[in-house]
């Protein structure tokens, strides 16, 4: 009746580096399922249950990363006990070198994987030198699961939180499978009382699990893989090929794709972790509603910009308090040009931050000037002055992740060429009826993304007060819907490279 190749299972399970375990995949699916039943089974044990989670997760990772599961392993031991030795320390000499350790333990791990041939190719370069670059794998996701270690040790040494003594429970928190690859980055202090609580999930979590699972899987697979491969790939692979307006559409269709690939990620992460009884932090909240370019980072990547705002730009900023706004600009400056060189050793992801720190800079220097223009011309709180905010915000953000995208200097100012001296406007009907999928799925995901938040909470209201059959039935219904438009093999979130 099954016709089942029993042979070709350990192969399915063991780590393949051209095949990693994603969110969408049907393996997944498939094992998150019966981790779902063995989970509930062991409700009443919260050792077992928690067991439970650890070895899945660390499966998972190994599934993803192969034996740098043993990194991840040493990570959560060392931090552990420095968070452990630093709360005991005998003074505040010994506190402060502790922390010292951790921090070169934790970004000289962190360095040497993803900056390691950055910096060597900078020294090359500044003595005049040949570079070849080493060959260094970098571990998925590092910089998330360094931050969230970081974090904890950073909050104990300014005695915001104790340490816990449970190695058990630590290392779920470090190794907590729906958020180690791409975030959120939760705090130790949101998320370790959650382990000591009974398991209990209500109605209203199961659905607005269920919800963000089948919202992520759309954003994914329906929106961000399909533009990406059948069009923004294309133009940013050989701008100059293109038109002004495919470019500029290209521009736009990447912004779009880079939110809903990684907001697909975060809905599917806190979606499973809802089903699992555990509340993660918020990562987005409709970024491209932003009115400026401050608000937008209170809406994009919550995670790393709290992260960043509590510990790099709030300390700078005390540092710098004697300057006034030069010293609130410096401390912007650096904080937005560290998010760039997060995302990687490349002057692509730095001129991309420091460009966000000039907007932040300026739209601070501005802030009291452009109200008082506002009042004098009586647009304050106006529908005409918010939609200029958020188209303003919009094309700012879009321009910064132009760099973010192009493989190269150059092919960002190819593509700025063509936007600026080729425009072509008459191409636009062309590239909607030539690109027809595309050109559809673009609107419909600034569309849907534009729609009132409260759409969301009413959504989920009715899905919590369907049966539960119906509600399997609908996720197994957009799980099919969004595989028919699927174009290719699922393709990695594109944060995992970060």
């Amino acid at each position: 009746m099954f016709n089942i190749d029993f042979n070709k299972i350990p192969s399915l399970l063991s780590f393949d580096l051209n095949d990693p375990l994603l969110f969408s995949s049907s393996l997944f699916l498939f094992l998150f399922f019966f981790l779902l039943i063995f989970y509930r089974l062991f409700a009443n044990s919260k050792n077992a249950s928690i067991l439970l989670l650890i070895t899945f997760s660390l499966y998972f990772y190994y599934k993803v990363s192969g034996l740098f599961f043993l990194l991840l392993i040493f990570n959560a031991i060392a931090n552990f006990y420095f968070g452990k030795w630093m709360w005991n320390a005998a003074g505040q000499v010994q506190k402060r070198g502790i922390l010292i350790l951790s921090l070169v333990f934790n970004l000289g791990v962190l360095g040497y994987f993803k900056y390691m041939n950055f910096f060597l190719e900078f020294a090359s370069n500044i003595h005049g030198g040949s570079f070849d670059s080493i060959d260094i794998i970098l571990p998925i996701g590092i910089s998330f699961y360094t931050f969230k270690s970081l974090s904890y040790i950073i909050d104990i040494y300014l005695e915001t939180i104790r340490p816990t003594n449970s190695f058990r429970d630590f290392s779920l928190f470090v190794f907590f499978f729906p958020n180690i690859l791409a975030g959120p980055i939760d705090r130790a202090s949101k998320f370790l009382p959650q382990i000591e609580r009974d398991y209990h999930i209500t109605r209203n979590d199961i659905a607005m699990g269920l919800m963000l699972i089948m919202m992520g899987l759309v954003k994914k697979i329906m929106i961000a893989d399909y533009i990406g491969l059948n069009f923004i790939d294309r133009v940013f692979e050989v701008p100059l090929r293109f038109t002004g307006v495919e470019n500029l559409f290209a521009v736009y269709g990447y912004t779009l794709q880079l939110y809903c690939d990684f907001s697909g990620y975060t809905d599917i992460a806190i979606g499973i972790s809802l089903l699992l009884g555990f509340k993660l932090m918020e990562n987005f909240n409709y970024p491209f509603k932003a009115k400026s370019i401050s608000n937008f980072w209170r809406r994009w990547h919550i995670s790393l910009s709290t992260w960043l705002l509590d510990y790099v730009f709030r300390p700078l900023q005390i540092s710098f308090r004697y300057l006034g706004i030069v010293g609130n600009v410096a401390s912007l400056i650096i904080t937005f040009v560290l998010i760039g060189f997060w995302h990687g050793g490349s002057w692509a992801f730095i001129i991309w931050g420091l460009l966000h720190g000039v907007y932040m800079s300026v739209g601070l220097i501005t802030s009291r000037p452009k109200l008082n223009i506002y009042k004098k011309l009586k647009l304050t709180n106006t529908r005409l002055l918010g939609f200029g905010q958020i188209f303003l915000t919009f094309n700012l953000v879009a321009f910064s992740f132009l760099f973010f995208r192009a493989d190269s200097f150059k092919t960002a100012t190819n593509i700025l060429h063509q936007i600026l001296f080729f425009f072509k406007p008459e191409v636009f009907l062309q590239f909607a009826v030539g690109y027809t999928p595309t050109f559809f799925l673009l609107v419909f995901g600034f569309l849907f993304h534009f729609l009132p938040s409260s759409l969301f909470d009413r959504s989920v209201i009715i899905l919590e007060k369907t049966p539960f059959v119906i509600q399997a039935l609908l996720l197994s219904i957009v799980i099919w819907i969004v595989l028919q438009v699927q174009y290719a093999d699922l393709q990695p979130f594109i944060y995992f490279q970060f």
